[in-house]
């Protein structure tokens, strides 16, 4: 649960801490502000990917169900700046299918924490492997840190990306050759 209340004395250090006065007109409401929008971009730390991968659906076929081109948001829990850009998630199912917003959710439980790239790709090829029970799953996501655009290198544009192969995609070459032709690559 987040604490609404030290975040805002955390938020009121931090700006006497650069200088400025937290009385001044446009600062006096910013630790509320900042509170609030915390408790929305954080909301995955209240939650787990089981609630959504839970409600499943029987099926014949067993191939590859790729939902691409996801948008998040997430937070790089070095920095507290914000990383964004599109996860792209695939399964071989093994009998039974979940509802595709969820996977969409899945990503959301994982970016609306503090997180780093490589382990939001990683837990959510985990939780599919462990709450929908597929042969395999492939977990693809293309970001761009606010990290290494508006501080340090400074070098819009680049395109970090991750790549998790579990159960059959981690031993098919072909699935996975599959994987990036849908993606259009």
């Amino acid at each position: 649960m987040v604490d609404k209340k030290k975040i805002e004395a955390g938020v009121k250090l931090l700006l006497e801490g650069m200088g400025e006065d937290i009385n001044r007109e446009g600062l006096v409401e910013t630790p509320q502000r900042i509170a609030r929008m915390y408790e929305e971009i954080f909301g995955g730390l209240e939650q787990t990917p089981e609630e959504h991968l839970s409600k499943t659906f029987s099926v014949k076929d067993n191939n590859m169900v790729l939902e691409k081109d996801i948008v998040f948001y997430s937070t790089c829990e070095h920095h507290l700046l914000p990383f964004y850009g599109k996860a792209h998630v695939a399964y071989i199912p093994n009998g039974k299918v979940v509802g595709l917003s969820k996977l969409a959710r899945t990503v959301e439980v994982y970016a609306k924490r503090p997180q780093l790239q490589e382990q939001l790709t990683a837990q959510i090829a985990d939780a599919l492997m462990e709450y929908l029970g597929p042969q395999g799953a492939m977990v693809v996501i293309e970001a761009e840190h606010m990290c290494m655009t508006m501080r340090g290198i400074k070098k819009p544009g680049a395109q970090t990306v991750t790549c998790v192969t579990r159960g059959v995609f981690a031993e098919d070459e072909k699935l996975q050759n599959t994987f990036w032709h849908m993606l259009g690559r």
